[in-house]
C-alpha cells in the first residue's frame, strides 16, 4: 500500500470511490488480479458504516475479524494507493481512459506521529464523535476510533479554538502541522467503481414517531453503537434520559421506509437487523420483553432460518401491525406505543422503557461529478461502460450481498482495464 505520493499513472488503474465494505472488496480483488488500484475513502478511515457494526447477521460474529484481514490485505499490497479525507472533483476523459482529480483535505498530523496521544490528551476543544453517531465526544485532535485504518491521528480544525497551539506545543515529535493544505491529484485510470454507500434515514423526518423528541427513542444506529464494546456505553444499552438498562423494548419496523411520504422502498436488511438487536439486549437482560411491531418480516433465503432461531425466545414477541404514534410520559420518560393489530384488527398502546426505529437505508450518492443515471430514490444505475456502481450506492444490500457485489464490479472493472490496455 502507499500513501498516494507515488501512485502509479497507469492509465490501465482502476478508481474506487468509497471505503467501506464494497469499496474495500472491489479494491482488494482488483488489485490481487494485478491491477493498479486508487481508493479514496472521504472520512478519515476506512470500513464505512459496518466497521462500526458490533455484530453481524445471521452468524453474529463481530466484523472486526474480517476487517482487519482486509486491512492486512491492504497493507501487504503495493499496487493499492489508500486516500483518507479524499473526494473525487473531476472525471474527465472515456472509457478506458480517464482522468480523475482527487482532492484530499489535510489531516494536520504527519507520518511522524507515533500514536502517543499527547495531542489529545492536551486538547481543549471538544466535538461530537460522528463514529458514534454524536453520543460521545472526541477532541479535536483525535484518533477515529480503536480500530482506525489508516492508523493515524486528525486534527478536526472547524472544532479547534482560534489560534490554539496546545496540540502543536504536546508533541514530541514535530507531527502537527497546522499549515497543511488542501492536494489535488491527478490520476490515469481505465475503469471507476462507485461505492459510496449509504447512511441511515433521518428519523428526526417521521414526526409521529418520537425520535428528536423523547430522549428514549433511538434509531437502529444508535443502537448498534451502544452494543458495540468500543461505543460510547462500552457495550451497555442504556436509556439515555437515566442511564438505566431498559426492561422493556419496542423495535418499530419500517420507520419510513415502505412510506410513500419518506421512503417508498423496502430497506432489506431492517428485519434481520432487528432480529440481530433483540439478541444484543437478551444477552445482557435474558428477562427483558422485547415487542417488534413490523409489516410484514422480510428474511429471505438462509435469513429466514435465522429468523426461526431468533423468534423462539419467549422474551421476543412479534406483532403485525404498523405504529401509527410514540407518546412519552413525561414522568417517568417511558414510551406509549400506538398500533393496530392487524391479526385482531384492535389498536392497542403499550408502554415501554425504550422504542427503536428501524430506519432504512438512504444511498450516498449525490453530488458525484459521473455521468450515472440515478433512480427516483437516488440509487444508481449501471448505464455507463467504464463506470461501474456497488453495494448500497446500487440498492440496499447487507454485508455478504455487498461483497459478492462488488466483487462482480472488480470484475467489470478488470475488464475494463484490460480492453483499454489492448487497444492501446
Amino acid at each position: 500500500m502507499n500513501n498516494g505520493n507515488t501512485a502509479s499513472s497507469n492509465g490501465n488503474s482502476l478508481l474506487v470511490i468509497g471505503g467501506g465494505v464494497a469499496g474495500l472488496t472491489s479494491a482488494i480483488e482488483a488489485a490481487e488480479a494485478g491491477c493498479n488500484v486508487i481508493l479514496i475513502e472521504k472520512s478519515p478511515f476506512l470500513g464505512g458504516r459496518a466497521i462500526g457494526f458490533n455484530l453481524y447477521f445471521p452468524k453474529l460474529c463481530p466484523p472486526a475479524c474480517g476487517f482487519e484481514i482486509n486491512f492486512r490485505r491492504i497493507r501487504n499490497n503495493p499496487r493499492i494507493t489508500v486516500l483518507t479525507q479524499a473526494e473525487l472533483e473531476e472525471l474527465t476523459g472515456s472509457t478506458g481512459n480517464y482522468e480523475a482529480t482527487v482532492k484530499v483535505s489535510p489531516r494536520f498530523v504527519t507520518e511522524a506521529c507515533t500514536l502517543c496521544g499527547a495531542c489529545a490528551a492536551t486538547c481543549p476543544a471538544l466535538r461530537p464523535d460522528e463514529f458514534n453517531f454524536g453520543l460521545s465526544k472526541t477532541r479535536a485532535a483525535y484518533l477515529p476510533h480503536k480500530m482506525a485504518f489508516p492508523e493515524e491521528y486528525v486534527i478536526d480544525r472547524n472544532a479547534c479554538i482560534k489560534d490554539c497551539t496546545a496540540c502543536v506545543d504536546a508533541c514530541r515529535y514535530g507531527a502537527i502541522n497546522l499549515e497543511q493544505q488542501i492536494e489535488r491529484k491527478k490520476f490515469q485510470v481505465a475503469a471507476v467503481v462507485v461505492a459510496t454507500g449509504w447512511a441511515p434515514y433521518d428519523a428526526t423526518k417521521i414526526t409521529n414517531l418520537g425520535f428528536g423528541q423523547f430522549p428514549n427513542v433511538v434509531t437502529n444506529v444508535l443502537l448498534e453503537r451502544m452494543a458495540s464494546s468500543n461505543g460510547p456505553t462500552a457495550g451497555k444499552i442504556l436509556r439515555p434520559s437515566d442511564g438505566k438498562m431498559p426492561a422493556t423494548v419496542a423495535f418499530v419496523q419500517c420507520a419510513g421506509s415502505r412510506d410513500e411520504n419518506h421512503l417508498p422502498y423496502c430497506s432489506s436488511v431492517c428485519c434481520s437487523a432487528s432480529l440481530k438487536h433483540s439478541t444484543y439486549i437478551h444477552t445482557l437482560d435474558p428477562e427483558a420483553q422485547v415487542t417488534i411491531f413490523y409489516i410484514d418480516t422480510r428474511t429471505p433465503g438462509l435469513l429466514q432460518d435465522f429468523y426461526a432461531k431468533v423468534a423462539t425466545n419467549d422474551q421476543l414477541k412479534m406483532i403485525k401491525g404498523k405504529v401509527g404514534r410514540v407518546e412519552e410520559d413525561p414522568q417517568t420518560h417511558d414510551l406509549l406505543v400506538t398500533a393496530e393489530e392487524v391479526i385482531t384488527g384492535k389498536k392497542l398502546t403499550q408502554r415501554f422503557s425504550l422504542v427503536v426505529l428501524a430506519a432504512g437505508i438512504v444511498p450516498q450518492t449525490n453530488g458525484l461529478p459521473l455521468a450515472l443515471t440515478q433512480d427516483e430514490f437516488g440509487f444508481l444505475a449501471n448505464e455507463t461502460p467504464g463506470i461501474y456502481a456497488t453495494g448500497c450506492a446500487k440498492r440496499p444490500e447487507d454485508v455478504s450481498a455487498t461483497v459478492r457485489d462488488a466483487t462482480g464490479a472488480a470484475l467489470k472493472a478488470l475488464q475494463c482495464a484490460v480492453r483499454s490496455a489492448h487497444h492501446g
